[in-house]
């Protein structure tokens, strides 16, 4: 993995010289005829065994996105890059890369946001091992995913006899929101630094959907015998998370991943553990059950 990152990251001297060359050369992208203008592209090409960053010039029009670029390049000069992709509308979250070292969506990200005299370069996401090109593993996230328990629904009531106040539903739904493109995933530094934290920590999607169902007024995890809260710190690494917030920084739904999601369930668990009050008070329910 670190062989992979140093040949796939510039220095700092490839990437000023890079820059130079982009202010001297700037001429070469005046617009067309049509508003269009050929930029240059940095892909990482390579698969498990090692790979480079490898130098395209491309034509781009006017309203396309980074994905429009990587198609154009298939269809024009790499027909072998893999991609994945499709709904090409910011909502399935197949397209997740690095794009000048940034977590995004390829769909999402116009080509207007960038200086027509830069070097764009798309790198696969950096947590996970690559397969081949732009494509990852990410099958880390499916096994986290697998390993938390579903919505527990209350004894007694039929599907569609559920009732929560208007409140509840919206805390809930913004959560909900998420489209499992895994850049939280990618961009949070426990994983993304320290391969050995997998084992034990969930990441900041999946640590969300426990803080979901354990804030869900109909859960009846407690009931069954289920402490959604002690699981999240001792099962799946509440406590390796230190509220950085890059997590929601690259969100593309705008969920607020730590302050709605994380650190109300940090608090929760430390209220129960270090306050001595909300400690008595659960001594005192479990002696009466």
């Amino acid at each position: 993995m670190s062989e992979r990152r140093e040949q796939r990251e510039p220095g700092r001297d490839e990437r000023d010289q890079h820059r130079d060359q982009d202010q001297g050369r700037g001429r070469e992208h005046t617009d067309g005829p049509d508003g269009g203008y050929r930029a240059r592209f940095r892909v990482w090409r390579g698969d498990t065994g090692g790979g480079a960053l490898e130098d395209f010039t491309v034509e781009v029009n006017e309203g396309e996105v980074v994905l429009d670029i990587i198609h154009r390049l298939q269809a024009t000069q790499a027909p072998d890059l893999a991609v994945r992709w499709n709904c090409k509308a910011g909502k399935c979250g197949s397209c997740s890369a690095e794009i000048n070292g940034r977590p995004r969506l390829l769909c999402m990200t116009r080509m207007s946001v960038f200086d027509r005299a830069e070097t764009v370069t798309v790198t696969p996401l950096r947590a996970f091992p690559v397969l081949r090109d732009l494509v990852t593993d990410v099958g880390y996230n499916y096994t986290k995913a697998r390993e938390i328990p579903a919505f527990v629904p209350p004894e007694g009531l039929a599907p569609g006899e559920y009732r929560m106040a208007q409140e509840d539903v919206g805390r809930s739904q913004e959560f909900r929101k998420c489209i499992e493109c895994f850049l939280c995933q990618n961009t949070c530094h426990v994983v993304r630094d320290h391969e050995e934290n997998k084992t034990a920590f969930a990441g900041p999607r999946y640590l969300m959907r426990i803080a979901e169902l354990d804030m869900h007024p109909l859960d009846s995890a407690g009931e069954q015998g289920l402490d959604r809260q002690a699981t999240a710190q001792d099962e799946h690494g509440l406590g390796y998370c230190n509220i950085t917030k890059c997590c929601t920084e690259v969100c593309p739904e705008g969920i607020k991943i730590t302050d709605n999601a994380l650190i109300p369930m940090k608090e929760r668990v430390a209220d129960r553990r270090y306050d001595p009050l909300v400690w008595l008070g659960s001594r005192i329910r479990r002696r009466r059950g």
